[in-house]
C-alpha cells in the first residue's frame, strides 16, 4: 500500500486471544503483509496453550492481562498502546485480515475515526445461525433506541483513530465491548464508515468462546444499561409513563365512584393510585435530572477527543502525538 503521507504513521495491531494458538500465526502474517510498517501486539487472555509462543515467533510482542474478558483486554490495550491508528481483529483468523491495510488507508484519507468491517460469510458454516439472527436482532434494537443505523454491531474487526481511542471508557468486561465502541461512535457523533470484510469458518482445533445464549443475554443486558445511561430520558419517561397508566386504571374507578356517591369506598385503592402517580412523576423527574448529567459526560468527552488531532492531520504535514493542550485550554476557557 501506498502512503500518502510525509511520514510513516504509526499503526499498532491489537489482536486479544485465548487458546488461540493454531490461528494467530496465520492472522498475523497477514496483518504483517498488508501492514509492515505496523507493529502487532497480541493481548494473550489467560491462555493455556502456546498461543504467546506462536505469537512471538511471528513477531508479534505478546502481552498479558489476566483478568478474563475480552472487555477488559481492550480496555489495558487502549491504556497502553500509543499510536495514530489502531487496529482491532479478532485472533482466531476468522475476518480477512489482508484487507487491514485498506481500512486504515480509508480512515486515513477520509478523516474518519470509525472503520468497521462488516461481515461477509464467505460459506453457511462460517455464521452459525444462532448468532446472525442474535446479531441482527441486537442491531435493530440498537438501531431504534440510539437512532444510528448499524448493520454489524458485534463486529470485532475496527480500525481507530488515536483520539476515538483515547476518548473510549472501556467500562465492558466482556463481548459486550463491542457493543460499548458502537454506542460511543453514536454519542460522539464521530464520522465513521462500515466496510464488508470477508468471514470464514474457525481454523480447525479452534473452538469459539461465544455461548450463543450466555453472552448474547449479557450483550442484552449491556445495550439496556447503556441505553438507561445514554438515552434517561426515553427510558425513564418511557417507565414513566407506564407506571402512571396503571395508576390511571387503578384510579379512574374510584374517582368515577367518588363523583357517583360522594364517598371513597375503596380507600387503599385510592391511596396505591395516587402513590404510583407521585412515583410516575418522580421517575420522569429522575430521567430529566439524569439527562443533564449525561450532557456534562458528553461535554467531557468531547473535549478529550478535541485534544488529539484528527486523522486528516496525518496526511501531508504529521500532526503532533501527543494531546493539542491548547485546544483543552481554549475550550475550558470558552466555558
Amino acid at each position: 500500500m501506498e502512503w500518502p503521507l510525509t511520514d510513516p504513521v504509526r499503526v499498532a495491531v491489537i489482536l486479544p486471544c485465548l487458546n488461540e494458538a493454531t490461528a494467530v500465526g496465520h492472522v498475523i502474517d497477514e496483518v504483517r503483509a498488508a501492514l509492515p510498517e505496523a507493529t502487532v501486539y497480541v493481548y494473550d487472555n489467560r491462555s493455556t496453550d502456546d498461543t504467546a509462543a506462536v505469537a512471538r515467533a511471528h513477531g508479534a510482542q505478546v502481552r498479558h492481562e489476566p483478568r478474563p474478558g475480552k472487555g477488559n483486554v481492550i480496555r489495558r490495550a487502549f491504556a497502553d498502546v500509543e499510536a495514530d491508528v489502531y487496529v482491532m481483529l479478532d485472533g482466531d483468523d476468522t475476518y480477512d485480515a489482508s484487507v487491514a491495510g485498506e481500512l486504515v488507508q480509508k480512515l486515513i484519507a477520509e478523516g474518519l475515526d470509525h472503520v468497521v468491517g462488516t461481515r461477509r460469510a464467505s460459506s453457511l458454516t462460517a455464521y452459525r445461525r444462532g448468532h446472525a439472527a442474535g446479531n441482527r436482532a441486537l442491531n435493530r434494537v440498537v438501531s431504534t433506541v440510539f437512532g444510528e443505523p448499524v448493520t454489524d454491531m458485534l463486529s470485532g474487526y475496527r480500525v481507530m483513530s488515536r483520539r476515538f481511542v483515547k476518548s473510549f471508557p472501556a467500562i465492558s468486561r466482556g463481548f459486550e465491548v463491542e457493543t460499548e465502541l458502537t454506542v460511543h461512535a453514536v454519542n460522539l457523533r464521530v464520522p465513521q464508515a462500515e466496510v464488508p470484510v470477508g468471514f470464514k469458518d474457525r481454523a480447525e482445533g479452534s473452538a469459539s468462546k461465544l455461548r450463543t445464549y450466555r453472552d448474547g443475554w449479557a450483550i442484552l443486558r449491556w445495550i439496556v444499561r447503556l441505553a438507561r445511561y445514554e438515552r434517561p430520558t426515553l427510558v425513564h419517561s418511557t417507565l414513566g409513563g407506564l407506571i402512571a397508566v396503571v395508576a390511571l386504571i387503578l384510579g379512574i374507578p374510584v374517582v368515577i365512584e367518588f363523583f357517583r356517591i360522594g364517598l371513597v369506598p375503596k380507600f387503599p385503592t385510592a391511596i396505591l393510585a395516587s402513590a404510583l402517580m407521585m412515583i410516575a412523576v418522580v421517575v420522569t423527574a429522575v430521567g430529566v435530572i439524569l439527562e443533564a448529567v449525561r450532557h456534562a459526560s458528553d461535554e467531557a468527552s468531547r473535549l478529550i477527543y478535541l485534544q488529539y488531532p484528527s486523522p486528516h492531520g496525518l496526511l501531508d504535514e504529521r500532526a503532533p502525538v501527543e494531546p493539542a493542550l491548547d485546544v483543552r485550554r481554549d475550550n475550558v476557557a470558552q466555558r
